[in-house]
């Protein structure tokens, strides 16, 4: 089977420079990404371009039950929470070993958090870990035993086990750890469905079978994953037969897909939110009026059906809809308005300063940045709001936005896809998320009023509570506007007529361990 599969490798390889070949190896599903991964640590990755790799080569404690956000068991077999809601107690699967052939156990799943959230722990400095927010009530994880790891909290936390399911939660070897130090991120060791075996830098990254997967091995022997940024070679590598699946489809070319037996197009709704970060902290966006002339002045409506040509809708806030009983329906978007723009521009005294534009080449669920980005340019100066667009790769677009406009930029495209209402707000809107401080708020917004209902409502478990608090917070960051609220988009991926039990998931990711390529 190696010297086969090796084969198939190599003949991967070979369609890598010659597109035109029309077939890519059997039982070897060859992925089209949008970008070439950042890494393949769990814990150092916020890119769901990355995710989609990763829930393939690591198991959390909990999972997404299939085409839902709701949990189920996983390497954790059961679970109890204590009544006050600070403990929770799991019972691991027995008989689990990693990749590298080591035991997963409870000091494994200590070690993992131990990692992540104490700085005095010796492989901590093999961080940073941007998304160790999902984990901050942990106060202290204690091995009970081999198979049972207790988890005490300093607070009750309601998105807790929805976030172990989420890829940070994911678990790495600690052997692996040990042994590679900063680089285990190019050397994965977890135990998954399929196992690292290969990463040829901006050409392809390769997975094979784990044999002894202990939910049952997958049908296919191997995972091709190959970075192609730009849309239209991904889609011309399928029409090709250079790729089995494509993620992130272009508009155009939706149509031409389903009209052709020879693929089939798949499409889900999801948290997703496409929007601006506004420079809440200097410039001319440090003024609300401006903010909301912004969101007056861009017209959603002809993004999304011109652009984006409706596979998104217009957003009203911060919550995508699809967190149905967390979002504020009564909430409306802002109207296209440019006559309201120019009179909040007047009103806030605005003299035409240039506005500096961060825009991203691709990305996770960014759409077609380019193209939304030239548009978005040319509404806000039909409104006398100058505008200069800088556009980056997206690795390199993450590195200069991350870290916070400050200095830098004005405005810049940002798109989030999430497991729970709380993330997204508490990651970037919250006062104690500044970059600095290792969070998302780009921007630099603040609302002490909004910190106090992220707070409460993450510490409330009774779901009607959380959303009535989750609704009074989109009411405020609406008013305030410290983002622009374009779109939410109704994810797709087009597959080969020959791919089985394909399925695209609310979460986002490509969970590859039951598809098939007879």
């Amino acid at each position: 089977m190696k010297k086969l599969l090796a084969a198939a490798i190599t003949a991967a390889g070979v369609l890598l420079a010659s597109p035109a070949l029309s077939q890519t190896p059997p039982n070897v599903l060859v992925v089209g990404q949008i970008a070439e991964p950042k890494s393949l640590d769990p814990h150092a990755v916020t890119a769901v371009n990355d995710f989609r790799i990763l829930v393939n080569v690591y198991d959390g404690l909990t999972r997404y039950k299939d085409g839902t956000l709701e949990v189920e068991p996983s390497l954790a077999e059961s679970w109890t929470i204590s009544d006050d809601g600070k403990t929770y107690t799991f019972k691991l699967r027995q008989g689990v070993v990693f990749h590298d052939g080591t035991p997963f156990n409870a000091e494994a799943v200590k070690f993992n958090f131990d990692r992540m959230l104490n700085e005095d722990h010796p492989f901590h400095d093999t961080g940073p870990f941007p998304l160790a927010f999902f984990f901050s009530a942990v106060d202290e994880v204690v091995a009970v035993d081999e198979t049972t790891v207790e988890f005490r909290l300093t607070e009750p936390f309601a998105p807790f086990l929805s976030n172990l399911a989420y890829p940070t939660g994911l678990i790495v070897s600690p052997a692996a750890v040990e042994k590679h130090s900063k680089d285990f991120g190019r050397n994965p060791v977890g135990t998954g469905a399929f196992r690292f075996a290969e990463w040829d830098a901006n050409a392809k990254l390769v997975v094979t079978r784990n044999e002894d997967y202990w939910d049952g091995p997958a049908p296919l022997e191997a995972v091709i994953y190959r970075p192609i940024t730009d849309a239209n070679t991904r889609i011309a590598e399928m029409l090709s037969g250079g790729l089995d699946v494509m993620v992130e489809v272009p508009p155009d070319n939706l149509t031409q897909l389903r009209d052709d037996a020879a693929f089939t197009v798949h499409e889900q709704a999801g948290p997703h939110v496409w929007f601006l970060i506004l420079n809440t902290k200097e410039g001319p966006f440090a003024k609300k009026a401006v903010r909301q002339a912004a969101n007056y002045a861009i017209d959603k409506k002809a993004l999304t059906e011109n652009i984006l040509q409706g596979t998104a809708a217009i957003a009203a806030g911060p919550t995508p809809p699809a967190f149905a009983w967390a979002y504020n329906e009564a909430l409306q978007p802002y109207p296209h308005d440019p006559e309201k723009a120019k009179q909040l521009l007047a009103e806030a005294g605005y003299d035409g300063e240039e506005l500096t534009f961060y825009v991203t080449e691709g990305g996770s669920g960014m759409l077609d940045p380019i193209a939304m980005g030239t548009a978005i340019q040319a509404d806000l100066q039909a409104v006398g709001m100058k505008v200069r667009i800088e556009t980056y790769e997206w690795n390199t677009f993450l590195g200069k936005v991350n870290p916070g406009l400050e200095g830098k930029a004005d405005m810049a495209e940002m798109a989030w896809m999430t497991n729970d209402p709380d993330t997204l707000p508490f990651l970037a809107l919250r006062s104690e998320a500044m970059p600095d401080k290792g969070g998302f708020n780009s921007g630099y917004y603040a609302n002490e009023k909004v910190d106090e209902l992220l707070d409460k409502a993450r510490a409330v478990t009774d779901q009607g509570e959380r959303a009535k608090l989750y609704k009074q917070m989109q009411e405020i960051v609406h008013e305030d506007a410290p983002w622009v609220f374009v779109a939410n988009w109704k994810q797709n991926a087009v597959t080969g007529a020959n791919v089985e039990n394909f399925k695209l998931q609310p979460s986002f990711f490509l969970m590859l361990q039951d598809v098939a390529k007879p």
